[in-house]
């Protein structure tokens, strides 16, 4: 038996639990910026990551799916406009955004999702979003609510415990060594959480009230046109991202899981798991590169192993405790962790753009990230038909829409 061959053994169990401590951190924080259920989040990162594998059930890459960052600025745009159930809708049409793809795939080979989504357009996508959020990961890290309309705590204390906060994730991602290198967020929550207990700021009567067993809040989606139209154009940089990871799991374990299971089936159950999540109220699932990281490290190439995650994730969420201590956690210091997290975010994006050789003399890419930029940015709305289209949405709906319409440039088509 090859390692990378599915072996599903009880020994693993440890190292899954193991996985699930590496992306514990990350999969726990967008509920907790967007208004969601943590353990709710749980329970869908377990079930969809289940999910991708019996997709992929002939050939399973060794990955774990949990919540998507991409999602956190239209979730809580979506959350506070329309409510949890509706918004879920749009996470749930996000989800079959690609499994649409994934039949196309199927169709026309890996080649068209490049055609139809280049670097020129992913990229400023990305950049946007990571900029968006930029202002309420300062707001929180000042002590304030996201939208900076009421101060929480002191921002003499804030700024303390959020720097401090922010410079443990920078340390960790910078000097830590093997598995603790992978957990910088779980790892600056941590430090933070101790800060803000020296300075009195945490409240543990929330713990106190929560039971050892609770029924996660899961919540049934609604359907809304406005959210759907609203959100469905975001599922764009995480298609991307997938392929991404897809190619580093593959290199990871020299198994090209591009041509076996193949993209068609590996987004089919990463879209499916997005839509399942949704049907529960969770955020949309994505592949982890920190758990990808994770394997790396500790040559675990054995998929079963990401199953006894996802069964750990799937318990754990009906510990109620948990819930009530994350709960707790106080603003700055996921503020500090956003301080970084956003701002990486956004280089994604310009990574992106420099490893395609984006050629920025050539007026037809100018205008491209330009109008996505500013649009997505800028606060840009257009209404049709009585649905606004706006935010990350609309910068990906334009870009996607000039790359089809601009004419190729010339040989000397270029800025002097």
């Amino acid at each position: 038996m090859k390692p990378t061959d599915y072996n599903f053994r009880i020994k693993d169990s440890i190292l899954g639990i193991q996985f699930l401590f590496v992306a514990f951190g990350a999969l726990v924080l967008v509920p907790i910026l967007t208004g969601l259920d943590p353990n709710v989040a749980l329970f869908t990162a377990g079930l969809g990551t289940l999910v991708f594998q019996l997709v992929n059930r002939k050939t399973v890459p060794p990955i774990f799916l949990a919540s998507s960052f991409a999602f956190i600025a239209p979730i809580s745009y979506g959350v506070k406009t329309w409510g949890i159930a509706a918004t879920m809708s749009g996470l749930v049409a996000s989800g079959l955004f690609y499994v649409v793809l994934s039949f196309i795939i199927r169709l026309k080979g890996d080649n068209f999702i490049h055609k139809l989504l280049p670097a020129v357009v992913v990229g400023p996508v990305i950049i946007s979003i990571g900029l968006i959020l930029s202002p309420v990961a300062v707001n929180m890290a000042m002590g304030k609510t996201g939208d900076g309309a009421i101060v929480l705590i002191p921002f003499e204390t804030a700024i303390i415990i959020s720097m401090i906060s922010l410079f443990t994730m920078v340390f960790i991602s910078l000097l830590g060594k093997g598995i603790f290198k992978l957990i910088p967020i779980l790892g600056a929550i941590l430090v933070g959480y101790v800060v803000s207990i020296f300075f009195g700021v945490v409240d543990f009567s929330i713990v106190a009230k929560a039971s050892w067993f609770s029924m996660p809040n899961f919540t049934a989606p609604e359907f809304n046109w406005q959210a759907i139209i609203f959100i469905l154009p975001i599922a764009i940089a995480p298609a991307i991202e997938h392929i991404g990871d897809m190619l580093a799991i593959s290199n990871v374990t020299k198994v090209d899981y591009l041509k076996k299971p193949g993209l068609k089936n590996t987004l089919l159950g990463d879209g499916l798991a997005t839509s399942v999540a949704s049907m529960f109220g969770g955020p949309p699932n994505t592949t982890y590169s920190e758990v990808t990281g994770a394997v790396t490290v500790t040559k675990a190439f054995n998929p079963a192993i990401m199953t006894w995650a996802a069964i750990a994730a799937i318990v754990l969420a009906f510990v109620g405790k948990l819930g009530g201590i994350l709960a707790t956690i106080p603003v700055p210091v996921m503020g500090g962790v956003m301080l970084l997290l956003f701002g990486i975010i956004a280089s994604v994006g310009i990574s992106t753009l420099v490893r395609a050789n984006i050629d920025f003399n050539c007026p037809r890419n100018l205008v491209i990230v330009s109008m996505i930029l500013v649009f997505a940015i800028g606060g840009m709305t257009f209404n049709f038909g009585g649905v606004s289209f706006s935010g990350i949405g609309l910068g990906a709906i334009t870009g996607i829409f000039l790359n089809l319409i601009l004419p190729q440039p010339r040989k000397d088509d270029h800025i002097l």
